[in-house]
């Protein structure tokens, strides 16, 4: 019968039996561009930067 040579740590031990799997992100639709993008966080929209539906920071800044 096969024995372990070194202890299994609870970490990869507790990894292997999980049975969690990872959730798709939530997507919000802007209400300013229409666009689809992650909650909290910044996007492009043609150039511009927006974030919570105002324009942040706009293409001629950038260049």
């Amino acid at each position: 019968m096969a024995h372990p040579k070194r202890k299994t740590s609870k970490t990869r031990r507790d990894k292997r039996r999980t049975h969690y799997k990872t959730d798709a992100p939530t997507l919000a639709t802007c209400p300013t561009t229409g666009t689809v993008h992650l909650y909290h966080r910044a996007y492009w929209v043609e150039g511009d930067l927006y974030y919570k539906g105002k324009l942040v920071m706009q293409k001629s800044e950038v260049e």
